[in-house]
């Protein structure tokens, strides 16, 4: 995969860049713990188990790995997702509808407020994402990359991104998300990390394009 201009970060950046990632995933982690059992309880009272959504994912370098968000979506979601795939309200690879019939009511007030992306905290602690960067694409939409697109992974995927404070879901055209993970990761800095942190904060609580 080719490195683009600005991805060459020097080791005290991408340390930084680490450090603050795995402070930030833990304090965040021990802070929320009350929280995501409160979740976690909700979810089985409302729903049962499982209470994970298993997220098979693809990673730096198009190495996939696997996350874990909660379950917002009916147990069967992912064998009836073929068919609403001519429902889909984004173009490209990735399949995004606002009105999913497979998500349950608690999942979508979970997702109105981001808290079905909690547990990715643990994959942030373990280095498979960090805090900040491009979302992580599912393995089957990864396939279907082209060569420019794939070039959003060349930095560690990330929790929240340039598109999650953007609009989000507002975005349907994919190449114009792509180009945002690419602005990212030309102009990063530990700065911009932090604002866009600040950002997020504020988009979760506006609920812009949450759905």
């Amino acid at each position: 995969m080719r490195e683009l201009p600005g991805n060459d970060r020097t080791v005290w950046q991408r340390r930084a860049k680490r450090l603050f990632d795995v402070a930030g995933s833990a304090t965040a982690l021990v802070l929320l713990s009350p929280l995501l059992a409160s979740v976690a309880l909700l979810i089985v009272a409302s729903d049962g188990r499982p209470i994970l959504y298993r997220w098979r994912v693809v990673g730096r370098g198009g190495i996939p790995f696997t996350s874990w968000k909660f379950r917002t979506m009916v147990r069967d979601a992912d064998a009836r997702k073929s068919e609403l795939l001519g429902l889909n309200e984004m173009s490209g690879p990735v399949f995004k509808i606002r009105e999913d019939p497979r998500i349950t009511p608690l999942g979508r007030f979970l997702r109105r407020f981001s808290l079905d992306e909690l547990p990715q905290l643990w994959s942030v602690l373990k280095g498979d994402m960090s805090l900040v960067g491009p979302r992580p694409p599912l393995v089957k939409e990864y396939d279907q990359f082209s060569e420019w697109q794939k070039q959003k992974l060349s930095v560690i995927p990330g929790i929240t991104c340039l598109w999650q404070v953007s609009g989000r879901n507002e975005i349907t055209d994919f190449d114009d998300w792509v180009r945002m993970d690419l602005q990212y990761i030309q102009e990063w800095s530990l700065v911009e990390d932090f604002k866009i942190m600040l950002r997020t904060v504020g988009a979760v609580f506006r609920r812009r394009g949450a759905y």
